[in-house]
Order: C-alpha cells, then structure tokens, then sequence
C-alpha cells in the first residue's frame, strides 16, 4: 500500500510510521511521542487494511515454528488479532491513554483493499 497515494499525500505532508499490523507497540508509540513533541504533529491516523496478514495469525503457533528452525527460544509477540475494527480500536485507545501523548485527535480507519474505501471506526 502506497500511504501517500490513499491519502493524496506528496513527501513531507505526513511522518508516516508503518509497521506489520497497525500495531501501536513501545516502539511505534516511541516514533509517535517524537513526531508529536519534537516535530509538532497535531494529529495521528492509525490505518488498518483488509487481507492484513496477522489477522487470524496465531502467534503461539508462529514463535513456536520459529524457535524449532532457529533453535532458539523467544517470547516475541508478533501482534495477530481476530477482528480488525477491534484492533483499531484498542491501537487506537493505547496511543491516546500514553500519559506523554497529550490531547492530540487520534483516529482509526480501515482501508478495505478490494474496494480502495476508507472508513472510519469509532
């Protein structure tokens, strides 16, 4: 997915921090606090898609696989999820309860892949 493309975006027009899943993890609320603080961002998006592949991914039955091929033992957490509303939305919720966040607007949107729309969960 092209980011600026969905939103009609040119470079520089948002900081856009992406990872696997939406997943609002210690490291992307990290990049947030900076583009918030450091770069005067006013407003954060997190955007889900359909077809995300952790959904419906099990994550025991992943770290398993991986630490029999690696030999090694883990506990990473890999962020799968069951429903994607819900999952926006608890993404959502765990950026704006951040005590550093402050009052900033926070939205959740799903792209559906197939049909290109947005939509927005509240």
């Amino acid at each position: 997915m092209v980011i600026e493309d969905i939103f009609g975006l040119r470079v520089g027009d948002a900081n856009i921090i992406r990872n696997a899943g939406a997943v609002a993890s210690l490291d992307a609320i990290r990049s947030l606090l900076l583009s918030r603080h450091v770069l005067g961002t006013h407003e954060i998006v997190v955007l889900g898609h359909t077809g995300c592949g952790l959904e419906g991914l099990d994550d025991d039955d992943l770290r398993a696989r991986l630490e029999r091929q690696s030999g090694q033992p883990s506990k990473t957490h890999f962020g799968s999820f069951g429903d994607l509303d819900a999952h926006v939305r608890r993404q959502v919720e765990r950026i704006q309860t951040h005590p550093w966040m402050g009052q900033i607007p926070v939205h959740g949107l799903v792209y559906e892949v197939e049909t290109g729309l947005i939509r927005e969960i509240v």
